[in-house]
């Protein structure tokens, strides 16, 4: 008698499959949001290989309180089984631009293929995926960076390491602080480490790397956090010059790298109402007093003079803030109590001028 046909044996990943129920992802998203594209090319990436069942819907929203009902801080958001594995704490329902850490520590559109792998508990080489029923649950998900931490990771990394580099670097910096202007080529020259090498090109070095902006005569537009052009954050130092702030995170960040009390007259982007900020080694005081600072950016590559400074502003409450984000659907950031921003800026700027 001919033996019956038995049933084909599956390795144990494809078993796996089989007996495990597909994980739910859905992406949230405003209407056109460019960077769902990306994110679902990113997902087959991050799945490439992985015997995981997935079931991808798309749920698109355009009204603030359907937003707020679904769980979207942004365009796109990514629910994997209804959970937020990207939630950062400050982030409100928007349907604004959402911003998401890039593997080059920059802010970028939609989460990296390493950050999707972690919050779907998937391993790069295919091994092992998800490795029970529960382990795709992301109810309690990593620990995801708020666009403020990567703020200060970005421009912390924006440091000078050779000598020569900084001490030019320093030199602006101290300029800036009493005079209120750059100092002359002459004068970086007799300040330069290596006198050998010319200072354009020392100044070069630090425009690549993003410390100091250069226009196009190679004149020092800006040497974080100072503008050589106003801005609406202007900054009384003690002592020492009346100068214009890159952003609000500059401007509060000054009191710290100068050892200085500072005072801060800027304006709210909306309403246009006057804000005093005083901040004084590591205390901070605003009129008014419910003053708030959004931290946001636009996604994508260029140095923070053009993908962030524009967006770190003064606001004289959290309504106001959130108005204007509301209506600047293409910034994506997020609404920071005032000590926080100046915390903020205080480990981003304290250090530059120590020796």
């Amino acid at each position: 008698m001919r033996a019956a046909p038995q049933p084909p044996v599956l390795s144990d990943p494809d078993l796996a499959a089989r007996r495990r129920p597909p994980v739910k992802l859905e992406i949230l998203q405003v209407p056109d949001c460019p960077n769902v594209a990306v994110l679902e090319q990113r997902i087959r990436q991050a799945t490439a290989g992985q015997p995981v069942p997935l079931e991808i819907t798309r749920r698109v929203i355009d009204d603030p309180g359907r937003a707020a009902t679904a769980g979207m801080t942004g365009s796109p958001t990514l629910l994997v089984d209804g959970c937020d594995p990207f939630a950062t704490p400050g982030q409100v329902p928007s349907l604004s631009c959402r911003l998401y850490p890039s593997d080059a520590g920059r802010l970028d559109g939609a989460p990296s293929v390493a950050a999707l792998r972690a919050a779907l508990r998937l391993v790069p080489d295919g091994t092992a995926a998800l490795g029970d029923d529960t382990a795709s649950s992301c109810c309690t998900p990593p620990a995801a960076e708020s666009p403020a931490t990567v703020l200060h990771a970005w421009r912390a990394a924006a440091q000078p390491a050779d000598p020569t580099e900084k001490a030019v670097h320093q030199a602006i910096l101290r300029a800036f602080a009493t005079d209120g202007q750059v100092p002359t080529g002459d004068e970086l020259t007799e300040m330069a480490a290596e006198p050998d090498v010319p200072v354009e090109q020392l100044l070069r070095r630090l425009h690549d790397a993003d410390i100091v902006r250069l226009d196009a005569t190679g004149g020092i537009a800006a040497a974080y956090p100072f503008s050589a052009t106003p801005t609406p954050h202007r900054v009384r130092i003690a002592g020492g010059a009346t100068v214009s702030a890159m952003c609000a995170v500059d401007a509060l960040g000054m009191a710290a790298m100068l050892d200085r009390p500072v005072t801060i007259t800027s304006a709210d982007p909306v309403t246009a109402d006057p804000i005093t900020v005083t901040a004084d080694g590591g205390h901070v005081t605003a009129d008014p007093a419910t003053t708030v600072v959004f931290v946001g950016a636009q996604a994508g590559p260029g140095p923070s003079a053009d993908t962030c400074c524009h967006y770190l502003n003064f606001f004289t409450d959290r309504a106001s803030a959130q108005a204007w984000a509301d209506t600047h659907p293409g910034i994506g950031g997020v609404v920071v109590e005032l000590p926080d921003a100046h915390h903020l800026g205080t480990t981003i700027f304290g250090h530059l001028l120590h020796s």
